[in-house]
Order: C-alpha cells, then structure tokens, then sequence
C-alpha cells in the first residue's frame, strides 16, 4: 500500500513539475525520449537476429519513435518524396540540430529503403543498444585510428555500390541550434565521390520549441531535395559540391522555418 501511495506521489508531483516548470519539462522529455529510444531499439532484438545486418529491422523501432512523437508535443510532414533517388545508392545529407533528430531518421528510413548509418565504434559496447544498430546495418569506425576509418568509409562505397543503399549523415558534424548552419565536414562528401553516388540534401525546419532548458510542442517540416550529381567528380571537385550543398540546404531551412512561423507554427502543434 506505501508503495503504492508513494508512486501516486510521485507522479502526480511529475505532472505538477511538468505544467509549471519549463527547466523540469526540458529535462523530463529528454529523459523520456532517452528511455524510449533505447526500449523501442532493443525491444525487436529476438526478432532481429533472424535477419542480421537488415536494414529493415529498424522499421519497427522507426515506427514506435515516430510514434512517440505525440508524449514529446511534436508532429512532422515530409515533403519532397518525388525527389528521392531511385535505382541507386545515394548519400543522404541531413541539417543537425538535437539528439531528438533521431524521429528525423525514423521519418527517412521507411520511404528510403536499404538505410544505414555510420557511427562511432565506442557506441556498439553500449549494450543491448550496440547489438541492435549492428543488427540493422550501423557501419562502426575508429574516429581515432584514420587507418581503420579509411577502411571503413572504403568498405560502405561498396556497400552503396552493390547494395544500392543509402547513408544518412550529418555533415555538420555536430549538434547546433544556431539559425545558420555550422560548416560542413568533408567526409561525407569524400565518400559520395568514391562511390560515385548522387548527395540527396535533406532540409529539416528550425526546432524553435527548443532552447536553453526549453522544450515546448513545436512541427517540424522535413523537406526531401533534388539529388546533387558526383559523376565526374574527383577530390579536387569536393569544395564546389560543398558550396553547392550547403547553399541549397541552408536556404531550404530558412524557408521551411519561414514557413512554419508564418503558418503560427513556431514552437507550437499543427491544430488538427
């Protein structure tokens, strides 16, 4: 019965800290997305060892985060399908602004078949959430060992090339709330010219509902773009594709997040 009673307090003393306390709720949602993340991901495991190295095992925990979305006050649209490259492997470039961009990804990989992402190798001891990203397809590096990190960016262009699959990748390289985007880092851009493989641009709105302790009910737009070509393209051509990608990236953020003040969007939910 004290149990009880003591978790009836508990929670009812979360959702008074959650109504009133900005600071407690950006904290409380970080923690519940965290949690969620890493329950959804190992939950198929048993499933997954059936097929390994699917990228289709991260379906279902894409589909459990997207659904998810709704505990966090978020909604999402992706438009820009048409422009998704079809009968060849692409690198798929993504603006980086939270550790929340996770749902962006669970938003790609469905309607992008044959998905996978690089990752740092120190992430596949974190277990049982190791086991899973190897399980659908994560590609581990040695970010220290630029020997073994050639080898493995060498090892996915032949996966893009015989696979036909996709890389989805922050060319920022890091995480940023800044209304303009950071530089853009030259790796991902060195493997779409080794795999002679199409960049496929992938804007995403500004999450005006986050800041400093602050994480509101905010909609985010996902915008798919045109395919920027790599044929004929050596190292030397990898500051142009630079320029090129970051331009039109950087003006499609600005407009998504135009539009999305404009339509009274801004740090709010879409009304139904």
């Amino acid at each position: 019965m004290g149990f009880i009673l003591y978790s009836m307090g508990f929670l009812a003393f979360t959702a008074i800290l959650w109504k009133v306390s900005s600071a407690a709720r950006y904290v409380l949602k970080f923690v519940i997305f965290a949690v969620l993340s890493i329950f959804f991901a190992c939950l198929p495991i048993p499933y997954m060892l059936l097929h390994p190295r699917d990228s289709r095992n991260a379906l279902i925990p894409s589909f459990l985060l997207r659904a998810s979305r709704k505990i966090l006050g978020l909604e999402y649209s992706v438009e820009g399908t048409e422009n998704i490259v079809k009968d060849s492997g692409c690198v798929v470039l993504i603006n980086h602004q939270s550790a929340i961009d996770l749902i962006i990804l669970a938003y790609l990989w469905p309607i992008m078949p044959n998905s996978t992402v690089i990752s740092k190798k120190e992430i596949f001891y974190i277990q049982p959430f190791g086991l899973a990203s190897w399980l659908w397809g994560t590609i581990f590096i040695n970010r220290v060992n630029a020997k073994d990190a050639q080898s493995a960016v060498n090892k996915t262009g032949e996966i893009i090339r015989k696979r036909q699959a996709r890389v989805l990748m922050f060319p920022e390289g890091t995480r940023s709330l800044k209304k303009e985007l950071l530089p853009f880092k030259k790796g991902a851009f060195h493997l779409a010219v080794a795999s002679k493989v199409p960049i496929q641009p992938v804007a995403v709105s500004r999450y005006s509902f986050l800041g400093k302790f602050r994480f509101d009910s905010g909609f985010v737009k996902i915008r798919i773009l045109p395919t920027i070509s790599t044929e004929g393209c050596s190292t030397e051509d990898i500051p142009n594709l630079i320029e090129k990608t970051y331009k039109v990236m950087s003006e499609n953020v600005n407009d998504l997040s135009s539009l999305n003040e404009a339509n009274g969007l801004n740090g709010k939910v879409k009304s139904s």
